[in-house]
């Protein structure tokens, strides 16, 4: 990615939170959930996170004041805006239609020439016709129709045909559905009511460089990787569905330092099964990776009743390998103790729609909060036998798993 005057500034407060805090890129990024080397990439301004929620939990960490807090985010916000910029993946051309020959034109009438002069004896053409009858005398009264009659016919028919309608949906089901999610507020505009609020994102590559995506297009017809904070946009240009596996994080964060939160359970609702996609599957390993696991849920869409099962990370980067404990409920948070939970949604035999629901209690109220991809279920199919590919950056070009010598 090319370097930025507002990537270097953002890059440079990121490096002096890290440089003030004192712990190494393994120990934070454990705290975090990131890997030690995404952490890095933030600091020397190699990538920039496609979501600010990490960064404002860091500098939580570091001990960053509101206004400093405030002027990362400005930072945050215009080095985004430079990154786009620099590196949003361009669409593949779309091949254009040769124009239609152009017909030939009809030869134009030719227009008429002169008349002969007129006749003074013949008769003035504007002077009234004395045989004609008189269209200025009042007309006779005749019967006008009456218009409000069709109206009941009108408003019967249509309702019979709505009726019509309805049955014949509801008798000719095609596809196997559950109820459907209900509309939740957007990440980032929790109803006020809440007691805390919540942001997701839904396009995370594991270890911030392995993923794949199901896509119904040709290889030649589909753009060169992205970088992971770029999955986003390369996704939504192709219609892209997560392949095999999604991975979500939430963040949750109190409203109140005080008055903590507290959640007691993560739930998984599926809300439509259908057979796995018969779309081209496309790798977007990069050869990057880090030495942490971070800790998350696991969930196997492919059972009946899918359950979210927590499970510990671990942390390699060191002489020995350490285990990170897995998230227990009931958990708090506060405004300054903020939490993330990673999702691990897995499928091999479907085409599933799914949500999450959060259990909370703070203050003697309770509730339960639905989370969604903006407000529709999230969407992860099976790609088990799909044809695969992989990007040969080399040749600038998608090729098979078995011209690039891997398996899997």
């Amino acid at each position: 990615m090319p370097k930025d005057a507002a990537v270097d500034e953002f890059a440079g407060l990121v490096r002096t939170l890290k440089a003030r805090d004192g712990r190494s890129y393994e120990a934070l990024g454990r705290r975090l959930s990131v890997s030690a080397s995404t952490l890095h990439r933030y600091c020397s301004g190699a990538t920039v996170p496609e979501e600010f929620a990490v960064i404002d939990r860091l500098a939580r960490l570091c001990g960053a004041d509101e206004e400093e807090r405030r002027a990362l985010q400005a930072a945050w916000t215009e080095a985004e805006r430079a990154r786009r910029r620099a590196a949003s993946p361009a669409p593949p051309p779309v091949p254009t239609m040769s124009a239609a020959p152009e017909s030939n034109p009809e030869p134009s009438a030719p227009e008429p020439g002169p008349g002969p002069a007129p006749d003074p004896s013949a008769p003035d053409p504007s002077a009234p016709d004395p045989s004609a009858p008189d269209l200025s005398a009042p007309e006779a009264p005749r019967a006008r129709p009456r218009r409000g009659a069709p109206a009941p016919l009108l408003v019967t028919a249509a309702v019979a045909l709505v009726v019509l309608a309805l049955a014949a949906l509801l008798g000719h089901p095609t596809r196997r559905a559950s109820a459907p999610a209900p509309a939740s507020p957007p990440p980032g505009r929790t109803a006020a009511s809440l007691p805390f609020t919540w942001s997701i994102g839904s396009q995370l590559w594991e270890g911030g460089c392995g993923h794949t995506y199901l896509v119904d297009r040709a290889p030649r017809a589909v753009a060169a990787p992205p970088v992971a904070a770029d999955a986003g946009a390369w996704a939504g240009t192709h219609g892209a569905v997560h392949g095999g596996e999604a991975l979500v994080r939430i963040t949750v964060q109190g409203r109140s330092q005080s008055d903590a939160v507290v959640l007691h359970a993560l739930h998984v609702r599926v809300v439509d099964r259908a057979a796995p996609l018969l779309w081209n599957a496309y790798r977007m390993d990069d050869g990057c990776g880090g030495a942490v696991t971070p800790r998350h849920f696991a969930v196997d869409l492919d059972r009946p009743r899918p359950l979210a099962r927590p499970v510990d990370g671990l942390d390699a980067s060191g002489a020995e390998v350490r285990k990170i404990p897995a998230v227990s409920f009931p958990y708090k948070v506060t405004s300054s103790d903020p939490e993330e939970l990673l999702v691990f949604a897995r499928t091999a035999a479907c085409d599933c729609r799914w949500y999450l629901e959060l259990e909370w209690s703070a203050g003697g109220r309770t509730g339960t909060v639905r989370i969604t991809d903006g407000g529709k279920p999230f969407r992860t199919s099976g790609a088990k036998g799909r044809p695969a590919y992989v990007h040969d950056s080399a040749e600038g070009r998608w090729i098979t798993d078995s011209d690039s010598g891997q398996t899997g």
